[in-house]
């Protein structure tokens, strides 16, 4: 089981479908542009994160999504930001 410390926040990112609706088959290796910020779900929070008494597990968040990290280990992937890049918590 992972546990974030210095600051970092576990999240777990929404699955992205990839669809056209022209029916045009994109290559694998086809990035579109993506906004600079995304939603996510808090897993776990390192305990000195400084707003660590408003989020939860499951509670959303607004992230820079060009701040994410992304850990693997043992065939198992792991996204992390650091706090001051969650930019806002979604009631």
């Amino acid at each position: 089981m992972f546990k974030p410390v210095n600051r970092y926040i576990q999240i777990k990112l929404p699955e992205v479908m990839r669809q056209t609706t022209s029916g045009i088959v994109l290559p694998d290796d086809f990035k579109p542009a993506e906004e600079r910020y995304g939603t996510a779900e808090v897993v776990s929070c390192a305990p000195d994160v400084r707003f660590k008494e408003q989020i939860a597990y499951g509670t959303s968040v607004i992230v820079d999504k060009s701040m994410i990290e992304e850990i693997t280990i043992n065939n198992n992937t792991i996204s992390i930001v650091l706090d001051n890049y969650i930019v806002g918590i979604i009631n």
